[in-house]
C-alpha cells in the first residue's frame, strides 16, 4: 500500500502543473479577486461621492454579461430571425453574426482606466495645447432630474473634443461616447473601451447591425448611462455647426417610455483659436469627401517640434479652446409638446450654435473678410462685429484687457502661420482656412 510507484519525469511535471492549475483556480484566483474587488469596491464608493452624477451599476457590468444580455435581447434574437429569413442563411449563422456586433460594440469599462489615467491625461494634455476656458454654463444644468439619463450632445471640431469634455465633466460624471471606425485600432482601441466608450460602424445599412447597436444605445439610456455624442456624425469641414443626422438619437427616441427615466439632452458648444486639423479638413472640404490623408510621421515631427518649443519656453500652445453648456432639454417635455425627432435633432443643433464660445482668432477671421487696409480698419470691425454679437446673445470668450488684447491674440497667429500678411491681406491659397475660422463665429439664431 505504501510502496513507491515509479513515473516517468515528464508525467510527474504534468500531475504537479495540473495540481498547481487546480490549487490557483479554486483557492489563490478568487482570494485575489476577492481582494481586488474590495478594494475597487471602496474606490468606487470614494469616487460616488464626489461625483454629481453616479456611476451607473449598468456601466459596472462585466462585458461578457453584457454581451450575452445584448446578444440574447428578445428584440436582437428577432432582428436575426428575419435576417435569416431575408437572406436565406441558418438562424444559428444570423445569430452568430449578431453576437459578433454585440462584441464590437460593448465597451469594457474600468474607473481606474478612466478617472484614474484618462481624466488626468486629457487634463494634462488639454493645457498643454491651450488655455481652457468655460464660455457658459446654464443655471438649469442645476436643475436636472438625478435620475434622469443625461445625454451631452456637442459640436465636432477636433480630435481634441474628446480629451476636453472628457476633463471639463470629469468632476461631475464619466461619460461615454459613441466612437468611429478611427479608435478601432490595437491598442488605442483597448483603451478607450476600458474608458467606456462603444464603437459604432457609421453609415452602415446592415439592419441587424443597426437593430444591435440600437437596443445597446437604449439599454445604456434606460439604465442612466451619462452619454456623448456629436449629432453632426463627424467633424465639422467648414468650421460651422451642421445640421443633426438622427441616427443615435432616433434610436433613444424610439425605446424611450415616457413613465420611465426621463432623457435630458445638454447642448455643448466647442470653439478654438487654432484646430489641429485644419488644413486636413479644408483640404477634405476641396475634395468634396470625407478622405482624409493619415500621416503619421509629419504628426510625430510636429509633436515633437511643438513639445521642444514648450519646454523651452518659446511656445504657450495654440491659443484658447473654451467649452459653453447650454440649457437642457428634456425629452419627456419635447414629445409630450408634440415634438419629433427631426425637430429635437433642429433644437438642439441651434442651442449648440448658440452656446459656441466666439475666440479671438476666429472673431478677427469674420471681421478680417478678405482683407483691411490698416490695422485701424480691422480693430474698428472687430469692435462693431463684437456689439453685434454681445446684442445677439452671443457667448463671446476673450481677452478681459479689451479691444487691443483681442486683436492681438486673434491676428499674429493668423500672420504668423502664412494666413494672412503682415499687410492685413488674405495670403494666397489660404482663404478657404480663413473662412473655416470665420465661420466658427456662430450667427444668431432663434431657439425653440
Amino acid at each position: 500500500m505504501f510502496g513507491s510507484v515509479a513515473v516517468p519525469v515528464w508525467l510527474l511535471i504534468l500531475i504537479l502543473g495540473f495540481a498547481a492549475i487546480s490549487f490557483a483556480t479554486h483557492f489563490l484566483f478568487p482570494s485575489v479577486r476577492w481582494f481586488f474587488r474590495r478594494r475597487a469596491e471602496r474606490a468606487l464608493s470614494r469616487l460616488n461621492a464626489r461625483l454629481d452624477r453616479k456611476i451607473d451599476l449598468f456601466k459596472l457590468a462585466r462585458r461578457s454579461d453584457m454581451i450575452v444580455r445584448l446578444a440574447y435581447d428578445a428584440r436582437v434574437i428577432a432582428a436575426a430571425q428575419a435576417h435569416a429569413a431575408e437572406t436565406g442563411e441558418p438562424v444559428e449563422v444570423a445569430f452568430e453574426e449578431a453576437r459578433s456586433y454585440a462584441r464590437e460594440i460593448v465597451p469594457a469599462f474600468s474607473a481606474t482606466v478612466y478617472f484614474g489615467f484618462a481624466t488626468r491625461a486629457a487634463r494634462w494634455l488639454s493645457r498643454l495645447l491651450y488655455r481652457v476656458r468655460v464660455g457658459k454654463l446654464a443655471e438649469e444644468l442645476r436643475q436636472i432630474d438625478p435620475r434622469a439619463t443625461v445625454v451631452f450632445v456637442m459640436n465636432h471640431r477636433s480630435n481634441l473634443d474628446y480629451v476636453l469634455v472628457t476633463w471639463l465633466v470629469s468632476e461631475r460624471s464619466a461619460i461615454s461616447y459613441a466612437v468611429g471606425e478611427w479608435a478601432r485600432v490595437w491598442p488605442l482601441s483597448a483603451l478607450i473601451r476600458s474608458m467606456g466608450a462603444y464603437f459604432i460602424r457609421r453609415g452602415s445599412r446592415n439592419a441587424l447591425y443597426r437593430k444591435v447597436l440600437a437596443r445597446y444605445v437604449q439599454m445604456a439610456t434606460e439604465e442612466g448611462m451619462t452619454q456623448a455624442m456629436f449629432p453632426e456624425g463627424g467633424l465639422s469641414l467648414d468650421g460651422r455647426v451642421g445640421p443633426a443626422k438622427l441616427g443615435l438619437i432616433s434610436y433613444i427616441v424610439e425605446g424611450f417610455d415616457p413613465a420611465g427615466r426621463d432623457v435630458v439632452f445638454v447642448p455643448v458648444g466647442l470653439g478654438y483659436d487654432r484646430v489641429l486639423e485644419d488644413r486636413v479638413l479644408v483640404e477634405a472640404a476641396q475634395a468634396g469627401g470625407r478622405r482624409f490623408r493619415n500621416r503619421p510621421l509629419w504628426v510625430g515631427f510636429h509633436a515633437l517640434r511643438f513639445l521642444w518649443a514648450r519646454w523651452r519656453g518659446r511656445t504657450m500652445g495654440f491659443g484658447t479652446a473654451a467649452a459653453g453648456f447650454g440649457a437642457p432639454v428634456s425629452l419627456r417635455d419635447h414629445l409630450a409638446g408634440g415634438g419629433t425627432v427631426e425637430t429635437l435633432g433642429t433644437v438642439l443643433m441651434q442651442r449648440i450654435a448658440g452656446v459656441v464660445p466666439v475666440l479671438p482668432v476666429p472673431l478677427v477671421a469674420a471681421a478680417l473678410g478678405t482683407g483691411a487696409a490698416s490695422r485701424d480698419e480691422l480693430a474698428a470691425r472687430v469692435a462693431s462685429l463684437t456689439e453685434r454679437l454681445q446684442a445677439a446673445g452671443a457667448v463671446l470668450k476673450l481677452p478681459p484687457q479689451g479691444g487691443q488684447a483681442v486683436l492681438d491674440e486673434g491676428l499674429v497667429p493668423l500672420i504668423a502661420r502664412g494666413i494672412v500678411t503682415p499687410g492685413l491681406q488674405v495670403a494666397p491659397g489660404q482663404a478657404d482656412l480663413l473662412a473655416f475660422y470665420a465661420a466658427a463665429v456662430p450667427q444668431p439664431v432663434s431657439v425653440a
